[in-house]
């Protein structure tokens, strides 16, 4: 069943990139709300394009009020826009997936004070409890800092005030036998987690118990309905729109990192067919 699925996925796919494909430039971009929206602005950032401003972060194609190059957009699931590489002459990914596919670097990157900061989020009720301070203060560590510096642009830490690991307003004594459930991604987040912040909050008998998906409805709704303390895995923007349609109470205890978006090159090696340099 899951060998069927995945073809038809994929055939799927096929069909909208054909459907989509003209004499015209191509670029995939991303399917849900604030990604889309997030790869357009990083393509308007370029002069390639004119988004309505009052679309804000939101924005789909069907915001654009200038398009000179006459590009057609092609909207895919933000996990699936790597596979069309192949299809289409560029395509704005989102960091954590350009690492998973392995990508080399991208054509052009977002600006560095980029607002999608990756955050770890909780249940507004437990968000002063200090299972929440003991896990802010392990993820805003120097260690944690250190950690991204690996990444080499493709995945940035934003902590401006690192700590040592822990918060001395905690008795961490009290909290010794406790284990703390979090659900995030795979490449940084769970990656930072597993090993960076288990062993910060091993050293003072805490366990922390990492649940890996590859979707990013469920570290929401694993929060939201109490199966998971936190979650790592979404941009602050991401978390908000989730907010407002969901009605759920999630809030941030910490921003960690961002991943820039970028524009990766697809069926043209270069920027060249756009006018732009590198």
């Amino acid at each position: 069943m899951k060998k069927i699925i995945a073809l038809l996925v994929a055939l799927v796919l096929t069909l909208s990139l054909t459907a989509a494909f003209a004499d015209g430039i191509t670029i995939a971009v991303p399917n849900d709300p604030t990604n889309e929206g997030r790869a357009l602005l990083l393509l308007q950032a370029y002069g390639l394009i004119t988004v309505d401003e009052n679309a804000g972060i939101t924005a789909t194609v069907a915001d654009i009020t200038e398009n000179p190059l006459n590009i057609e957009f092609v909207e895919v699931e933000a996990a699936l826009v790597p596979n069309a590489l192949p299809d289409v002459d560029y395509a704005a990914i989102n960091g954590n997936y350009a690492l998973a596919a392995e990508l080399p670097a991208a054509l052009l990157y977002e600006n560095a004070a980029s607002p999608y900061v990756n955050v770890v989020s909780v249940n507004e009720a437990d968000k002063d409890s200090d299972k929440a301070k003991v896990l802010a203060a392990a993820i805003l560590s120097q260690q944690v800092v250190d950690y991204f510096a690996t990444y080499e642009g493709q995945a940035i830490s934003v902590i401006e005030n690192p700590t040592d690991g822990y918060d001395a307003t905690v008795d961490y004594d009290a909290l010794k036998g406790e284990t703390i459930k979090v659900v995030a991604t795979l490449d940084p987040h769970s990656f930072v987690l597993e090993k960076v912040v288990k062993d910060i909050l091993a050293a003072k008998g805490i366990t922390l118990e990492v649940i890996v998906v590859d979707d990013y409805v469920t570290p929401n709704t694993a929060v939201n309905d109490g199966d998971a303390f936190a979650n790592y895995f979404a941009h602050q923007p991401y978390q908000d729109n989730f907010n407002a349609e969901k009605g759920t109470n999630l809030v941030t205890i910490a921003g960690v990192h961002v991943e820039p978006m970028g524009l990766y090159a697809g069926k043209q090696a270069d920027l060249a067919a756009l006018g732009l340099a590198e």
